[in-house]
């Protein structure tokens, strides 16, 4: 089952660039888009909602206003072009707090964070892992410019305390990010093997109960990952 979302935003490009991010995710559904939050009333008297992407700066009520007016609300992540709110928005228990312009690779996150919340609830049905991202490639960011990097072409990721090093047969690239929240973006065929490696299990050539080869390369494994390690491994 799709998670239904709804966009309610004044702003036609910022809808759109929303619609653009929520297509990459194969589970998310975008049922209405709403100029203004009594439009977004009305869609939500008559259609299921999962997941509302609400703007805060609107005619007539604000996001957080009509937020407030909602006896039972769905999930929500506000998107806006104004950091003030962010303090007021959080009371409010909302998924996110995204600021204009959204890069896909902080929706990314915040899309993580609305499954994390949906699955701490109990509803397995709606839940999507991370790992089902479909898209085959993902965008980092390295010195304010996002690079295209198609998954297929990573061999593996290294952690640099909060940076990340991605190597491909090409080139390496070094992005600022934790290395747990970069695992979270990368497909079920990559693997964790030790608390500062990620592997692409495609690139493997071969393995111990120590270490994960790629060719001349050795990447260890560590003691607390090499029980499921080993386990993914030989069902690959």
């Amino acid at each position: 089952m799709k998670v239904q979302c709804i966009i309610i935003d004044d702003e036609p490009l910022a809808i759109a660039l929303i619609e653009t991010h929520v297509a990459k995710f194969p589970n998310l559904e975008v049922i209405a888009t709403c100029s203004n939050a009594l439009e977004g009333f009305e869609v939500l008297k008559s259609k299921r909602v999962d997941l509302i992407f609400l703007d805060i700066q609107m005619p007539l009520l604000t996001g957080i206003e009509f937020l407030k007016s909602l006896s039972d609300p769905p999930k929500v992540i506000f998107t806006t072009a104004y950091r003030e709110y962010a303090i007021e928005s959080y009371e409010l228990e909302v998924v996110d707090y995204l600021l204009k312009p959204i890069s896909f690779d902080r929706f990314f996150k915040a899309i993580n964070k609305y499954f994390r919340a949906v699955e701490s609830k109990g509803n397995k049905e709606v839940v999507i892992s991370a790992k089902e991202n479909s898209a085959g490639f993902m965008y980092v960011n390295v010195n304010k410019k996002h690079h295209k990097i198609l998954f297929s072409e990573i061999l593996y990721a290294e952690s640099l305390k909060d940076y990340v090093q991605i190597h491909t047969k090409e080139t390496t690239i070094i992005t600022k990010d934790k290395i747990s929240d970069f695992e979270q973006k990368l497909p079920k065929h990559f693997l964790r093997t030790h608390r500062s490696y990620i592997v692409n299990t495609d690139k493997i050539t071969a393995y111990t109960t120590h270490d994960v080869e790629i060719g001349e390369l050795e990447i260890p494994i560590g003691v607390s990952y090499k029980k499921q390690v080993m386990k993914n491994l030989k069902l690959t």
